[in-house]
C-alpha cells in the first residue's frame, strides 16, 4: 500500500512525462550534398591553411607585433572567418607580389580584427566597445 506522499509524487511524474511527450522533437533531415559546396569547402579550408602559414612567417609575426596583435589570436580568428571573408584575405595573398606589400594584407586583418570587436564577436583591442 501506497502512501498519500508517494502517490502525489507519482502523480507529478506522470503528468510532466505525458506533457513531455506532446513537445515536438527534433528530427533529421538528410539530403544529397552537392559537389559545388564540397569544392567550396576544401577552397576554403586550402584558403585558410595559406592565410595561417603566412601569419606564421617571422616578418608578418614582427609587424602584427607592432600593431599590437597577438600572432595566435589572428590565427583564431582566421578559423572564426566565413569562407568569403578567407576568400578575399586569399585573393589579397595572391595578388601580392613575392616578398611584396606585407602593410596591404596585414591592414586587411587588423580591419576585419577590428570590424569582429566592433560587432562583439572577438575582444583583441582595449580600444574597442561592442555595439549592442
Amino acid at each position: 500500500m501506497m502512501n498519500q506522499r508517494s502517490m502525489r509524487i507519482i502523480g507529478r511524474f506522470l503528468i510532466v512525462s505525458t506533457l513531455g511527450l506532446g513537445l515536438p522533437l527534433q528530427s533529421a533531415q538528410a539530403g544529397l550534398v552537392g559537389t559545388d559546396r564540397v569544392t567550396v569547402s576544401a577552397q576554403s579550408q586550402s584558403d585558410r591553411d595559406r592565410i595561417r602559414s603566412f601569419l606564421d612567417r617571422e616578418d608578418v609575426r614582427k609587424e602584427l607585433q607592432q600593431q599590437g596583435i597577438d600572432a595566435n589570436t589572428a590565427k583564431a580568428r582566421v578559423d572564426a572567418l566565413t569562407d568569403a571573408e578567407v576568400q578575399k584575405v586569399a585573393g589579397r595573398l595572391d595578388k601580392m607580389p613575392a616578398g611584396g606589400d606585407i602593410l596591404g594584407i596585414l591592414f586587411t586583418i587588423f580591419v576585419i580584427l577590428l570590424v569582429t570587436d566592433i560587432l562583439g564577436f572577438t575582444k583583441v583591442f582595449s580600444f574597442t566597445r561592442p555595439i549592442k
